[in-house]
């Protein structure tokens, strides 16, 4: 969790999901579930769903609870009222939080999360406290094996992307909101898949922790991400070697 990475708390969610492989399966069929929902049971119109299907892929899970994730989310088959959800909290430090959550009922999952806050000296706050300190990206890893960093300048920035970095085993690629498809597409036709493409809440000015001073804000962000309900948390400090 150290270097300059203003991505440190991404890798930090991915690695710690990795490891819950049970939690994953539910959170990506949530996924699939609402895509399906909000945007059609085809990934070829739907890019929503398709980066829930490539999640699903890379988790090696089943095809059958895919298929009927996608009919539940399309009402071809029965399923649960999903909600989704955007809260805002404090962490310590002044760390403001971002978490996405789907739930079928509110009223249990935002006292659950305040008191996740209150365990962690930190406070659940209301709209407006902490998304205004991010920008929503795209971001595409690419295992470092499949291209150097001038093939993908060449293909990605030329299709659009803002950033590439190499961080530890894949190449990290931040593009804006709007031409993360593009660029997908793009790495496709150069036959260099992806290892996964997601869109990200990226702080606009990282707040600068040791890796001292983080451990009760990674003690909140892995508290927030065991919840059931939680789907991703974006967290706006960044862990450094040293940092006064």
């Amino acid at each position: 969790m150290s270097g300059h990475s203003k991505w440190s708390t991404i890798k930090h969610r991915k690695g710690a999901a990795d490891a819950k492989r049970g939690q994953v399966f539910t959170k990506v069929i949530k996924e699939i579930t609402v895509a399906a929902r909000s945007g059609g049971g085809d990934p070829g119109a739907n890019p929503r769903l398709r980066r829930a299907l490539d999640e699903a892929k890379a988790n090696n899970m089943p095809q059958e609870n895919v298929t009927r994730a996608i009919k539940k989310g399309t009402g071809e088959l029965e399923g649960v009222n999903y909600e989704e959800l955007t809260y805002e909290g404090v962490g310590p430090l002044g760390a403001l939080f971002v978490i996405e959550a789907v739930t079928d009922n509110r009223n249990r999952t935002t006292p659950e999360l305040r008191k996740v806050f209150d365990k962690h000296n930190g406070q659940l706050g209301s709209s407006g406290t902490a998304l205004w300190a991010f920008d929503e990206k795209g971001l595409i890893t690419v295992p470092k094996a499949l291209a150097t960093e001038e093939q993908l300048f060449d293909i990605a920035v030329g299709a659009g992307a803002e950033d590439i970095q190499l961080n530890e085993e894949a190449w990290h690629i931040l593009t804006p909101r709007d031409s993360l498809e593009e660029v997908r597409e793009a790495l496709l036709q150069a036959q260099l898949i992806p290892a996964s493409v997601s869109l990200e809440k990226v702080p606009k000015t990282p707040k600068i922790v040791s890796e001292t001073e983080a451990e009760p804000l990674l003690h909140l962000l892995e508290a927030l991400e065991d919840h059931d309900d939680v789907q991703k948390v974006s967290a706006d400090f960044q862990i450094v070697d040293n940092a006064s």
